[in-house]
């Protein structure tokens, strides 16, 4: 199991996270955010292979591992994820870097790329949705709708109640069986349930789910459409990298259907692999944003 040295930073957000670094800082930066129910640790194929030749930077976002757990649901409303991301970057100085995320912290990139753009140099997203897409298909695709449905779940206030009844190694399981090879995990698992059982842990990464403001609809509800599904939307504006495992179960993909409407400069990558890509195929994932990387600077030297 790969060890990573943290350090732990106090942001001008308020909160304190524990954050992995590798490489030198004069390189230039990748910043790498989590999902659920992970932490750094997500990315250990990847902080190695790209600390050759970058400053990389993971940290243990807001509510998750140790890092800071702030009481109220609205503390991990997405623009105050954000904003801990350029306080990050601040605090070491970095004006412009490559933002990497899955999931969750896919989501947090994606919404950074829309309102940080002059911070941001290039942009992957390892399986994660386009957030107009992603509203859109819970409305108009009925696969996504059925598999988005455990959201709606973890927003339950008496979720914690059930995981209680249930014990941490058996949500360990139920959270990982669908996308994941169990006996594969052995080894990383005591380490998740260390994480899951700090103090708060495990609503504060419930929270991000609570405080979001996606719709998600019952399986046999009309709801009103959003107005804003139907309207323009802005597009990205830096060069952008999709990798999309295909045997992804909850976000399915439908999801990169029309990207490129929304992307103007998208490389988009399938692979396959299930949701947790980065460390189920990290070969794959890799190589993806290597040669990605190794286009830009091409393209940059020909201009």
């Amino acid at each position: 199991m790969d060890h990573f040295d943290l350090v732990r930073i106090k942001l001008s957000t308020g909160v304190e996270l524990d954050v992995a670094t590798m490489g030198d800082p004069t390189h230039p930066a990748m910043i790498f955010l989590h999902g659920f129910p992970e932490s750094h640790r997500t990315w250990r194929h990847q902080l190695p292979a790209f600390a050759r030749d970058h400053f990389v930077i993971a940290p243990d976002q807001r509510g998750f591992a140790r890092s800071s757990k702030p009481g109220s649901v609205g503390d991990y409303a997405p623009q105050h994820i954000v904003a801990d991301l350029i306080a990050l970057a601040d605090h070491f100085g970095i004006a412009r870097f490559t933002l990497v995320g899955h999931d969750w912290g896919g989501a947090v990139a994606w919404l950074a790329a829309l309102r940080e753009a002059d911070r941001i140099e290039r942009l992957v997203i390892i399986n994660a949705p386009h957030p107009l897409l992603f509203q859109r298909s819970l409305f108009d695709d009925g696969a996504q709708r059925a598999a988005s449905q455990y959201i709606t779940a973890f927003r339950n206030p008496q979720f914690e109640d059930h995981v209680e009844r249930i014990g941490l190694g058996a949500f360990f399981d139920a959270s990982f069986r669908p996308h994941a090879d169990l006996d594969a995990m052995a080894a990383e698992k005591s380490v998740y349930l260390d994480q899951w059982s700090r103090p708060g842990a495990l609503t504060a990464m419930l929270n991000w789910y609570r405080a979001s403001a996606v719709i998600v609809p019952a399986m046999d509800e009309v709801p009103p459409r959003p107005a804003f599904l139907d309207a323009p939307f802005p597009p990205l504006t830096m060069p952008t990298l999709v990798i999309w495992a295909m045997q992804d179960g909850a976000l399915l993909p439908v999801q990169i259907d029309g990207l490129d409407a929304y992307v103007p400069h998208l490389t988009l990558t399938r692979i396959e692999a299930g949701h947790f890509a980065p460390w189920q195929a990290p070969a794959a994932v890799n190589a993806a944003i290597r040669a990605w990387l190794a286009d830009g600077m091409a393209d940059g030297m020909a201009g």
